[in-house]
């Protein structure tokens, strides 16, 4: 299906790695001139194509200079797709909430709640004179706040109103804002030696590839497997496209069938 993308412009976030890159690759391939935004610059992102605008959206002022260097760059902004996030250190994170230092808690919510909240602020003008589209990735463990870092769960549960929210009050002024909500998908957070999963999985005095080889059916996933990264960036440029053109305010999960309620 043709996504009807070609020439338009995008930019996001996180996009280093895992979900960003991966976002990266599915919007370029559908003909868009994407910023790519990244602390880092590895040679899977240049050999994309995209423009790498370098950036710590974790500070207060990076998402407004990333987003203003992207702009120079595409001439205006059509989508802005907010992946940034945290989580993928093992390090406070697995002890629960009275492990959770002050410093854990500023950190999560500086780089999973506000690096949107800025990146999306200093975006905005640009979308609302295109009739631009915004996608947030978010976290099933917004809906399971049970299920992961306190920390980490409560921000994406936070980041999931604030798309509502935002849909709500920028939708009758032409810009579509929409939430996806992935489950375990296959990135380092969970497969790197340092990430969280290793932290998971020495907690329980396993193995990493042992405590990996359970995690879909231990976290009740009918499909039995991790999601891929193409699968999630699949659903964000249909999002982005005009084929979802009357579709905003909504969160997207893509789970494996984890959550079992309605």
């Amino acid at each position: 299906m043709d996504m009807r993308l070609t020439g338009k412009t995008a930019v996001v976030t996180g996009a280093s790695r895992g979900l960003g890159l991966a976002i990266v690759r599915a919007l370029s391939a559908e003909g868009m001139r994407v910023a790519a935004v990244a602390r880092t610059t590895p040679t899977e992102l240049k050999e994309t194509g995209a423009v790498v605008v370098t950036a710590d959206l974790s500070t207060a002022h990076g998402p407004a200079e990333a987003v203003e260097r992207a702009l120079a760059e595409l001439g205006g902004i059509d989508l802005l797709v907010n992946n940034v996030g945290g989580g993928d250190s093992g390090e406070g994170q697995v002890g629960g909430f009275l492990d959770t230092t002050e410093d854990v808690w500023r950190q999560t919510y500086d780089l999973n709640l506000l690096g949107t909240v800025r990146a999306t602020r200093a975006a905005l003008p640009s979308l609302l004179e295109r009739g631009g589209a915004v996608v947030n990735i978010s976290s099933v463990g917004a809906r399971v706040p049970h299920g992961g870092p306190i920390a980490y769960t409560t921000a994406k549960a936070a980041l999931t109103a604030f798309g509502k929210a935002l849909a709500e009050e920028f939708g009758p002024r032409g810009v579509r804002v929409n939430t996806v909500s992935p489950g375990a998908v296959r990135t380092s957070l969970w497969e790197a030696p340092n990430g969280y999963g290793a932290a998971v999985a020495a907690a329980h005095g396993l193995e990493l590839d042992q405590f990996l080889a359970g995690l879909p059916a231990g976290t009740g996933m009918t499909t039995g497997r991790f999601i891929e990264p193409e699968e999630v960036a699949a659903l964000v440029t249909w999002l982005a496209s005009p084929h979802a053109g009357s579709v905003t305010g909504a969160d997207y999960v893509i789970d494996g069938g984890a959550i079992k309620t309605v």
